[in-house]
C-alpha cells in the first residue's frame, strides 16, 4: 500500500481573484511509481475525448476549459471526483468549505463574496453526474485505488499581498503556500511509500530549503535538480517537482479543481462589479485586461470604499 499526492495551482498570473492551490491524495495498492492511473481508469476518464465520448475529460485544466468551451466538462469531472471523495457540494460556498475549511471564513472579507453564492452544478448539462462518478469509482475499486481526499487553499487578494511582502517575491509565496498545503495532507514520518508529484513553481529549480521550512528536522536528500525535474527524498517519500506535471493524473485533477474554484470565484467577482458598473465587460484578471478593468471600476471602487489591498495584487 502506498500514497500518491498530486499538486497544482491556478491563478498565479492574474491581478484579480484568488490563487487556488490543490492537492489530491490517492491510496494505491503497489509501489506508487509503478501505478498507471490512466490505464486503470481508461473506461471512465480520458485526457482526449472523441465526439460523443461519455467518459469524463481529465487533463491539464487549460485543455479542458476555455471561455469558448465553457465550464461544463471541467465541472463534471471535478464534481464527480468530489463525490468519490465523499463530498457533494450544492453551492460555491459548500465547495470551498469541503476543499478549504481553514480558508473559507476569508470569503466574507471580500465584498464580492460576502453573502454571495452560486448553485452547483453551475453549467447546464444533461449527463448523469452520479453515473459518471460511480463508473469512475468502479474503475478505482477494480484497481485497488482510492481517492482519499481533495484539499485546497483559496488565497484571497489581501492574504496573497501579505505573503508576497513577507517572502519577498510572489514565486516564494506560491511555493510556501503549496508546501504548507502539502504538509497538511502528508505525514513525512508515515512509513508507507509515498510519491508527491507537483507542477514546478515559477521556474524554481531548488526546493530543499523550502521543504526544510515545513518539516520538523527530517533529513532531505537532494537526488536531482534541473529545469525539467527536481527530485528529493524524505524518509519513505519521494517528491518530484516537474515541468508539465499535469501529465500525471493526480496533478491533472488538482489543476482542474483549482481552475474550477477560480472560475466560479471570478463569476461572483464580475457579477458584483457589473451590479455597480452597468455594461461592464467582465475580466479574467490577467495583467493587460486587469488594467482596463481597474480603470473602468475606479469610480465605483472609491464610492464603495474598497481598498486596493482587497482588490488588486501588488505583484
Amino acid at each position: 500500500m502506498g500514497l500518491v499526492i498530486g499538486m497544482d495551482e491556478a491563478g498565479y498570473g492574474p491581478r484579480f481573484g484568488p490563487l487556488v492551490v490543490t492537492a489530491t491524495v490517492w491510496e494505491v495498492p503497489d509501489e506508487p511509481r509503478d501505478v498507471d492511473f490512466w490505464k486503470t481508469m481508461d473506461t471512465a476518464i480520458t485526457p482526449s475525448p472523441d465526439r460523443g465520448d461519455r467518459r469524463l475529460h481529465l487533463a491539464d485544466s487549460k485543455q479542458v476549459y476555455s471561455a469558448g468551451k465553457g465550464l461544463a466538462a471541467l465541472e463534471r469531472t471535478v464534481l464527480a471526483a468530489l463525490q468519490m471523495a465523499g463530498a457533494r457540494p450544492g453551492s460555491f460556498r459548500q465547495l470551498c468549505t469541503s476543499l478549504a475549511p481553514d480558508a473559507v471564513h476569508e470569503l466574507n472579507d471580500e465584498p464580492w463574496f460576502d453573502c454571495a453564492d452560486l448553485p452547483l452544478p453551475h453549467a447546464p448539462g444533461e449527463d448523469s453526474l452520479d453515473e459518471a462518478s460511480d463508473n469512475w469509482s468502479q474503475c478505482c475499486l477494480r484497481g485497488g485505488i482510492r481517492l482519499r481526499a481533495i484539499r485546497s487553499d483559496v488565497v484571497l487578494t489581501e492574504r496573497f499581498n501579505q505573503l508576497t511582502r513577507a517572502f519577498g517575491t510572489k514565486g516564494a509565496a506560491l511555493s510556501t503556500i503549496s508546501l504548507r498545503l502539502l504538509r497538511s495532507v502528508w505525514n513525512p514520518d508515515d512509513p508507507q511509500p509515498t510519491l508527491v508529484l507537483a507542477d514546478k513553481h515559477g521556474g524554481r529549480n531548488r526546493y530543499d530549503e523550502l521543504l526544510d521550512d515545513v518539516l520538523d528536522g527530517q533529513m532531505i536528500f537532494r537526488r536531482q535538480e534541473g529545469t525539467p525535474l527536481s527530485v528529493y527524498q524524505v524518509k519513505s517519500t519521494e517528491l518530484r517537482f516537474q515541468a508539465k506535471g499535469e501529465a500525471h493524473l493526480p496533478v491533472a485533477l488538482a489543476s482542474m479543481t483549482c481552475k474550477y474554484v477560480r472560475e466560479l470565484a471570478m463569476t461572483l467577482f464580475n457579477q458584483f462589479w457589473n451590479n455597480h458598473v452597468p455594461e461592464l465587460k467582465p475580466t479574467a484578471g490577467y495583467p493587460t485586461d486587469a488594467v482596463r478593468f481597474r480603470s473602468d471600476i475606479a469610480e465605483a471602487q472609491a464610492t464603495l470604499g474598497i481598498s486596493n489591498d482587497q482588490l488588486w495584487r501588488e505583484r
